[in-house]
């Protein structure tokens, strides 16, 4: 599995980077490769740089030292013959529609239907024909299983219905990757299930996925790879099998241990 991982094609490569707050070091020398059609979970407690590394891949956040690299492409910087100087918002803008991505919270528009909210992006940004648009806002709200919903407003949904809304609006642009950033930390436990799913059929036809979570047993049935990170520091990654039966830092250990017990 690792040698075919390693022959396919790096569509996000990360080298050096490094991310700062103030005198506060988030991020410390991550080096990290994403490959076509792999799906790679970021696991690790609170607080140690997993959605910042994320919002570094889309440029969300800049960073100060290394580079991040999506398709071939340097996000957020270009590199001039007198050095490194930050990419005007229009070239970030077409960086960026390579990408789709997923927050925690659903950031829905309150006042739009769910067909609206899924289809505003394509009209605005990709300046598509409305009718154009809401034949693919049909389409993906069905990949999600809300085929019924198109003309409901956000308010008379569940969480989990919310969350799926904001995955079709996300795949509506048709990005070659996907990051999700948490995306069943703000669901009820009885509404992570219908979200994972969706993923899980995103990963079986596959799409490229960056998955920042808490769900052990999501990122160790679907992930190809996961990626420890602590205080900052890319501690240990590897195949899923090998991560969660035979990790070999003491601090991943330590992780899973608590993990389980807290399992029951």
């Amino acid at each position: 599995m690792f040698m075919k991982i390693q022959n396919m094609e790096t569509v996000i490569e990360i080298e050096g980077l490094t991310k700062r707050f103030g005198q506060a070091t988030v991020l410390s020398d991550i080096d990290l490769r994403v490959y076509a059609s792999e799906v790679v979970c970021l696991i690790g407690p609170s607080g140690s740089g997993k959605s910042t590394l994320l919002r570094c891949i889309n440029f969300l956040e800049s960073y100060e030292e290394g580079s991040v690299k999506v398709l071939g492409r340097l996000m957020g910087f270009e590199e001039t013959p007198g050095g490194r100087r930050r990419a005007s918002e229009r070239v970030v803008r077409a960086s960026r529609l390579a990408l789709g991505m997923v927050f925690q919270q659903f950031n829905l528009w309150p006042h739009l239907t769910v067909l609206d909210n899924v289809t505003e992006a394509l009209r605005s940004v990709k300046g598509l024909p409305r009718a154009e648009a809401e034949d693919i806002g049909r389409a993906m709200l069905a990949k999600v299983g809300l085929s019924e919903k198109v003309r409901s407003h956000p308010a008379s949904l569940s969480g989990g219905q919310q969350q799926r809304v904001a995955i079709a609006r996300a795949l509506a642009m048709a990005p070659k990757i996907m990051l999700f950033d948490e995306p069943t930390s703000a669901l009820d436990p009885e509404l992570v299930g219908g979200v994972l799913e969706v993923m899980r059929d995103l990963a079986a036809e596959g799409m490229t996925m960056v998955v920042v979570t808490h769900e052990m047993g999501f990122a160790a049935e679907v992930a190809d790879r996961v990626v420890f990170l602590e205080a900052g520091r890319l501690v240990e990654q590897g195949l899923a099998e090998q991560i969660f039966q035979s990790p070999e830092s003491p601090r991943l250990k330590a992780f899973l241990k608590s993990w389980n017990d807290r399992r029951g």
